[in-house]
């Protein structure tokens, strides 16, 4: 008796969730397709690489005296490089006035570039501009009557709302897949792509061949440009990640009216703040950009912005983690005026910064003539000698000549540190000499959590140390 009631039960269970699940599913997919596909297009790119063929065995060469072995003579040896085709596939989509957006590592060296449509169309495109940092391109076709998509407001999403994909993986043309957004403002970085895209991560069916292809909402609009998959095989396993559609219309007007990109700049370096930071600096909870360095004569040296501050909003966008803020910046038009929150001293100002330039090279970074911040104990430090020609030019403050192991210093702290700063809850204690460093650290108790700001092989940077 009891176990026909359980079955019982476990069937309307399982019937009642069924009907639940059903009805939250999207019905408008189809007619979102009708809609929609005649604006996307395949993209083939033709691009010419240069072959040459050497003898080797397992990748090693192989010495001209085994060759004469085999008989091979001396003029065919080092066979000149010889030009081949090579073909790769993508998708896209036509956004306004002949012009199609993609991704650049579609048509990346690319010879010629074929755009087919839904309606068997085809078009040689022209390349109009590229941008490596967002991984963007966009192109230009001469058609009549071509069909455009809707472009919507990729800061609408939600996650957890659904999304559809179509694209051309693996050349099967227009393939339609739908999943959910399932996180927003994702930082991904590889040797295309810098830090200033804030990816949606969708559960969106992806593959190669998909890559330039628009993301729609269920109203047919587009929010986002399926870029990049996460997998360990080379094809999809439920990580996918698009552009959101605001900073790629950004990128398009840019390249079309400017022939280029231009992002504002900061220059700063920084570091996420933990729960051991957070309680040195006087913070309640760990969150922010925390800044370890800054540019001489750029934006942030301008503002008054010092090592050791973290900044938590800028241009009214709340920056939770590191990652967030060059997101923030880089769609900042340069000489724009933006007001950033920071906590410094354990107490929240507000600093007006007028943005700089991204430089092409990021590399040249020259640091500002300020202190930074990390920390001691369990470790021997020397004052600078300055009459070493290797230590002239160093800044103020102490030299850890040694880190005991299993110290609390241990594995934060290297011999050759500069130590500048110390730093505990919120309140800045300078370093300039050994009597200084002393004088600070006798000021904390066991279990104190302090902020070291030190200078490693150049840089600045920020390290936290609980005292024994």
């Amino acid at each position: 008796m009891y176990t026909n009631f359980y079955k019982k039960l476990t069937l309307i269970f399982v019937f009642v969730v069924g009907v639940n699940l059903s009805a939250a599913l999207p019905g408008n997919i189809s007619i979102l397709v009708d809609k929609s596909a005649p604006a996307v297009v395949n993209i083939t790119a033709t691009k010419d690489v240069s072959k040459g063929q050497s003898y080797s065995l397992r990748g090693l060469p192989i010495p001209d005296e085994m060759l004469e072995r085999f008989g091979i003579p001396r003029e065919f040896r080092d066979i000149p490089q010889q030009k081949r085709e090579a073909v790769s596939y993508g998708s896209g989509f036509i956004l306004k006035d002949n012009y199609i957006m993609t991704n650049f590592h579609v048509v990346e060296d690319a010879s010629e570039v074929i755009v087919s449509l839904s309606d068997r169309r085809e078009f040689k495109a022209e390349i109009i501009g590229v941008d490596r940092l967002s991984d963007l391109a966009v192109l230009k076709v001469s058609g009549d009557n071509l069909p455009t998509v809707r472009v919507g407001d990729s800061d609408d999403l939600r996650v957890g709302d659904w999304v559809v994909a179509i694209g051309s993986p693996f050349s099967f043309d227009f393939s339609v897949t739908a999943g959910i957004v399932s996180a927003k403002g994702r930082s991904i970085q590889n040797q295309n792509i810098g830090n200033y895209v804030p990816f949606l991560q969708t559960d969106v069916a992806i593959n190669p061949g998909n890559s330039g292809g628009p993301l729609f909402n269920l109203s047919g609009q587009v929010v986002g440009i399926n870029s990049q998959i996460y997998s360990r095989s080379g094809g999809y396993q439920g990580l996918a990640f698009a552009i959101p559609i605001n900073v790629a219309v950004d990128v398009a007007d840019q390249i079309i009216t400017d022939g280029k990109v231009s992002r504002g700049y900061l220059g700063v370096r920084m570091s996420e703040v933990d729960s051991d930071l957070a309680e040195a600096l006087g913070m309640k909870k760990p969150y922010g950009a925390l800044i370890n360095d800054i540019e001489d004569g750029e934006s942030a040296d301008n503002a008054g912005l010092l090592p050791g501050d973290v900044i938590i909003e800028f241009d009214k966008k709340e920056i939770k983690f590191s990652s967030d803020l060059p997101h923030v910046v880089g769609q900042i038009k340069p000489n724009t005026t933006a007001k950033g929150k920071i906590i410094r001293d354990g107490k929240q100002i507000e600093l007006l910064f007028v943005l700089g330039e991204l430089p092409s090279n990021e590399e040249e970074f020259v640091p500002a003539k300020s202190q930074s911040s990390t920390e001691p104990l369990g470790l021997k430090v020397a004052d600078i000698d300055r009459d070493n020609p290797s230590m002239a030019n160093m800044p103020d403050g102490v030299i850890v000549s040694r880190v005991n192991s299993n110290s609390p210093a241990s594995g934060e702290l290297f011999r050759g540190d500069v130590i500048t700063m110390i730093q505990h809850k919120g309140k800045k204690y300078e370093v300039t000499n050994v009597e200084s460093f002393n004088s600070a650290i006798e000021m904390f108790s066991s279990g104190d959590k302090i902020a070291i700001h030190l200078i490693r092989s150049g840089n600045r940077l920020i390290r936290s140390i609980t005292l024994n």
